[in-house]
């Protein structure tokens, strides 16, 4: 019985209590690690070309084909968005970052590889960009979780202000990248 008074009892002005990790921190801890991780390792394909993937000379060259010019250079950007991006989110770290820069890499893969096809995957079409973004997105709105890196920062709560920050910067870069 006093075990549990005191396990039990309110913090004083000032003390912090601890609070046991729960279903949902550790749910979100397993949605990040899972996309953030294939995220970075598909990043990885066009950077390195690890995992089976083309690397970054035939990269360029279909980035190229596109219509990106020089398209080595938006090669590596697009690499690193996918891979710093699915690392930053894998880790919970600079979390409305993170998602930004899979936010923008969608909008581009849209934009100019997948919008044509319509809807599905199995046709081409922009299911998977759409999925990855919203995603992103919502991982930027709910915040990383307890079990992040950002939990020490103002922006690890997540709310609409980082939502807004991921999908406005997001937006901004395909926008930018688009017009070039």
């Amino acid at each position: 019985m006093l075990t549990k008074r005191i396990l039990n009892r309110p913090a004083r002005s000032g003390e912090s209590v601890a609070r046991p990790v729960t279903a949902a921190d550790a749910g979100l801890l397993l949605i990040r690690l899972a996309f953030g991780l294939l995220m970075a390792a598909h990043g990885a394909q066009k950077l390195f070309g690890l995992f089976g993937g083309p690397g970054l000379t035939a990269t360029g060259k279909g980035f190229a084909g596109l219509g990106y010019r020089p398209g080595r250079l938006y090669a590596v950007i697009g690499g690193l968005s996918e891979f710093l991006g699915g690392l930053g989110l894998a880790l919970g770290l600079l979390t409305p970052l993170a998602s930004a820069a899979l936010i923008g890499v969608m909008i581009n893969a849209m934009a100019t590889v997948t919008g044509a096809h319509g809807l599905w995957e199995a046709d081409g079409g922009v299911e998977y960009s759409v999925c990855i973004a919203v995603v992103a997105l919502a991982v930027a709105a709910i915040g990383p979780g307890r079990l992040a890196a950002d939990r020490f920062f103002a922006w690890g709560g997540g709310g609409w202000k980082a939502a807004a920050f991921a999908l406005g910067l997001g937006g901004l870069g395909a926008a930018i990248t688009l017009s070039l």
